[in-house]
Parts: C-alpha cells; sequence; structure tokens
C-alpha cells in the first residue's frame, strides 16, 4: 500500500472527519510533529536516561497511550520514520517544515495544494483517493471521483 503524505497546520481535532471516513474504509492514518517546540507532556525521567545511555529505543505503556524515546543522530529520514513509525497507513498527515502537498479544510471540505495548482475534495472523496497510488501527485492529472 502506498504511504500518502500531506503537510498541514491544522490541529489533529480539526481532522477528525477524515480520520473516522478513513477508518470506514479500513485505511488508517497517522500524525507526525517535524520538529516539535516542546513535547506534550514530559517524558518519563527513566525514558531519557535510557536513551542518553544508548538503548536503542525506550518505550512507556500504560494509560491508553504509549510514548517511545529513540536517540538520533542528524536530521530525520522520512522514509526511516515511516517505515518505523507509520506500517500500514494510508495517509500520514505532517506537521512541520516540509515540501509536501498542503491539505486545508474547506468549509464543509478539504483542498489540497501543491504550488499554484489545488484540487478539492469532500471528505469522503478524499479517504477514497487515499486507495489510489498515486493519489496527490500533481504531475498526473486526476480528477476526483464523483460520490
Amino acid at each position: 500500500m502506498t504511504v500518502h503524505l500531506l503537510r498541514v497546520e491544522l490541529d489533529a481535532a480539526d481532522c477528525a472527519p477524515l480520520f473516522a471516513a478513513a477508518a470506514a474504509l479500513d485505511l488508517r492514518v497517522g500524525w507526525l510533529e517535524l520538529e516539535p517546540e516542546a513535547f506534550p507532556a514530559p517524558l518519563p525521567p527513566s525514558l531519557e536516561q535510557a536513551a542518553q545511555a544508548g538503548a536503542l529505543r525506550a518505550v512507556a505503556i500504560g494509560a491508553g497511550r504509549s510514548v517511545a524515546v529513540k536517540p538520533m543522530r542528524g536530521a530525520p529520514v522520512i522514509k526511516d520514520v515511516l517505515r518505523e513509525h507509520f506500517a500500514g497507513c494510508a495517509l500520514v498527515l505532517v506537521r512541520g517544515a516540509i515540501d509536501l502537498p498542503k491539505l486545508e479544510r474547506e468549509g464543509d471540505g478539504w483542498r489540497v495544494r501543491m504550488d499554484e495548482e489545488s484540487r478539492g475534495y469532500t471528505t469522503e472523496q478524499l479517504a477514497r483517493a487515499l486507495r489510489r497510488p498515486r493519489a496527490f501527485d500533481f504531475e498526473v492529472a486526476e480528477t476526483p471521483a464523483p460520490i
């Protein structure tokens, strides 16, 4: 399955209709934040210590979620991040500075923009487009399928 990447400046809650529409089609959507200013909650000190001591990965599980800390050398390689963390996802929404088509809300629907080109979608059209291998390739003339 192709993993599509779209850049967002939205909050995850703004994308809830897309998450639900994709799930209704048995498709998974991931969320990736590049260079967040601060992590959403303090990391457990034991995870930081394990990462600094040389552990390949330090993971905490509980309260309905997991947190993983992996020491990195150099800039992240997106292809590696996708393979490690987003296996099985049809779409990964990326918040941060990266050259990708941008997903925006437009009324009850969505707009995908790349440079001067853009395409409008309903939520259902956007979710169904995730099944196509080149759903957001602006070099190929594509028209979203009608509902």
